[in-house]
C-alpha cells in the first residue's frame, strides 16, 4: 500500500480489474427501494453559513420502514436477511475492530461485535429525539451489543423541540447506536442543540467539548456542516473557540456532495469522508472498499494548510484538503439502525442509512477505542498521516474509484481527496 515503487503483473492488474468490475456491479445491482433525502440534510438558499444541515440518506424500502415488531428479537442479525446491509458486527470485522473475524464479514453470518472504549463521546445534534435511549437500548440489545451509558443533555438548560421532518431524530439515532457500537465502553452523552442554527449549535459544541473534557478526555462528533465555508477570519475565529478544548478530539462529517465544507475543514478538526463497501450479491462477502462518488470532500476555499498535510502538499496544494479519515457512508449499502420517532410523517422502526453522517460517530468511537487520548485534534491527525508514509498497514487504501466535482478526483496509493489516507484497519495508528 505504502510502497510507491512497487509494480503489478500483467495477471495482477488483470485480477484487480476483475475485482473492481466485480465491485460495480454489487454497487449497482437493484434493490426494492429508493433514497430517499430527509428535509434536514437539504440545504435551502441562505443557509450557508448560519444554518446547519445532517449529512443523512436513507435507503427507504417500498412500503416505507419496517416496523420493529416484525424483527425485534435480539439474534445480532440483520432485521432481514440476504440484503447484506452493514450491521455493527459486520463493520467491526470489515475495519478489524474484532479478532478472529469470519472471512467475508457477511452481515447474515457475523456477530461478534467491538469490544472496548473508554472515557466519553459527546454527540451535538440539534433538537429533540424523545425517544434517543429506548431506541439505543433496542438496538444494542438486538445487535449483541453492551447496554450503552447514555446521558442526553440539553445545551440551552431546557428541552428542545422536535424538528417537524423527523430528519434530526434520525439522525441522533444514527449517532448514538454507531458511536457506541464502535466503542461500546465509552460514555455517550448526546448534546441537543435548541435548535439548527449556528448559535445554538456552538453552544452545544462548547458544552459538549466541557463534559468530555470531565470526563477523561474523549471525542466529539458532528454529523453536521453549514453548507461550505465563511471567510476566513470569521471561520479562524470559530475554529479557536469551538475546537480547543485540551483532551478533546473532534470528528466532522465531510458533506453528502463533491467540494468542502465547514468545520470538515478546520484544521482542528478530523474530517470524515465517505466509501462504498462492495459485497458479492450472492454470497454476502466482502469484495473491496472504494470510494463513494458523491463524498464530501476537496480543497478548503479558506483554509490554509495545516502542519499535519505539509507531507501531501503536491496534492491539496497550500489549501487544508479533507477529508482525512473514511467509513462506510453508501447509502444503499448501509447500516441498520433503530429510530421509533416519526419520519416524515411516517412511523419508524428499523431504517437503513448512509452519508457521511454515518462516518463522523463511527470515526469517533474507532479513535475512542484506540485509547491514545491524544490533547488535540491536530495531534490525533498528526498520527493518522503519519500511518500514510509507513508500511504498517493502519488503514485501507482505497485505490479505486472517483469523486469530487465533476467526478474529477481519482482514487490514487496515498493520500487522496475521495478518502483521505482511507478507512481504518484495526485501531493501531489512531
Amino acid at each position: 500500500m505504502k510502497n510507491k515503487g512497487w509494480s503489478l503483473s500483467i495477471l495482477a492488474v488483470f485480477s484487480l480489474s476483475l475485482c473492481f468490475a466485480q465491485a460495480v456491479a454489487s454497487q449497482t445491482q437493484s434493490r426494492k427501494g429508493h433514497v430517499v433525502v430527509p428535509q434536514s440534510s437539504v440545504v435551502h438558499p441562505g443557509d450557508v453559513g448560519k444554518m446547519a444541515h445532517t449529512n443523512l440518506l436513507v435507503m427507504m424500502p417500498e412500503g416505507g420502514p419496517m416496523p420493529l415488531s416484525a424483527n425485534a428479537k435480539p439474534n445480532e442479525l440483520p432485521p432481514i436477511p440476504g440484503l447484506f446491509f452493514e450491521t455493527p458486527a459486520s463493520l467491526a470485522c470489515l475495519y478489524r475492530l474484532v479478532q478472529h473475524a469470519k472471512p467475508g464479514c457477511n452481515p447474515d453470518q457475523t456477530t461478534q461485535t467491538a469490544t472496548g472504549g473508554s472515557g466519553a463521546i459527546a454527540i451535538v445534534d440539534a433538537f429533540d429525539d424523545p425517544n434517543a435511549a429506548s431506541d439505543l437500548a433496542i438496538f444494542s440489545q438486538i445487535f449483541g451489543l453492551p447496554p450503552a451509558d447514555l446521558t442526553v443533555v440539553y445545551a440551552a438548560g431546557t428541552q428542545p423541540g422536535l424538528d417537524p421532518s423527523g430528519g434530526w431524530e434520525l439522525e441522533e439515532s444514527l449517532d448514538i447506536e454507531y458511536a457506541h457500537a464502535m466503542a461500546p465502553g465509552a460514555r455517550i452523552f448526546l448534546v441537543e442543540a435548541a435548535s439548527s442554527k449556528g448559535g445554538d449549535l456552538f453552544k452545544a459544541i462548547v458544552l459538549a467539548s466541557h463534559l468530555v473534557a470531565a470526563s477523561g478526555g474523549g471525542e466529539v462528533s458532528m454529523s453536521f456542516d453549514f453548507g461550505g465555508e465563511f471567510d476566513l477570519p470569521t471561520q479562524s475565529a470559530f475554529d479557536t473557540e469551538l475546537f480547543t478544548t485540551p483532551g478533546v478530539v473532534y470528528v466532522a462529517s465531510a458533506g453528502d456532495a463533491p467540494g468542502a465544507v465547514w468545520p470538515a475543514t478546520s484544521p482542528n478538526v478530523i474530517a470524515a469522508g465517505g466509501t462504498s463497501i462492495s459485497r458479492d450479491s450472492s454470497t454476502g462477502n466482502f469484495i473491496l472498499e472504494n470510494t463513494w462518488q458523491i463524498t464530501g470532500g476537496g480543497p478548503s476555499a479558506v483554509e490554509p494548510r495545516p502542519h499535519f498535510q505539509d507531507r501531501i502538499a503536491r496534492i491539496v496544494g497550500p489549501t487544508r484538503g479533507t477529508p482525512d479519515l473514511s467509513f462506510d457512508a453508501n447509502p444503499n449499502l448501509g447500516v441498520w439502525i433503530v429510530d421509533t420517532n416519526l419520519f416524515e410523517g411516517t412511523p419508524g422502526g428499523f431504517f437503513i442509512v448512509g452519508g457521511t453522517s454515518v462516518s463522523a460517530p463511527s470515526i469517533a468511537g474507532i479513535i475512542n477505542n484506540a485509547g491514545k487520548f491524544l490533547p488535540s485534534s491536530q495531534a490525533e491527525n498528526a498520527l493518522i498521516y503519519r500511518g500514510v508514509f509507513s508500511d504498517d498497514n493502519d488503514f485501507r487504501d482505497i485505490t479505486y474509484g472517483t469523486c469530487g466535482v465533476n467526478v474529477g478526483d481519482f482514487a490514487i496509493f496515498g493520500w487522496d481527496f475521495c478518502s483521505g489516507v482511507g478507512s481504518s484497519t484495526g485501531l493501531h495508528g489512531k
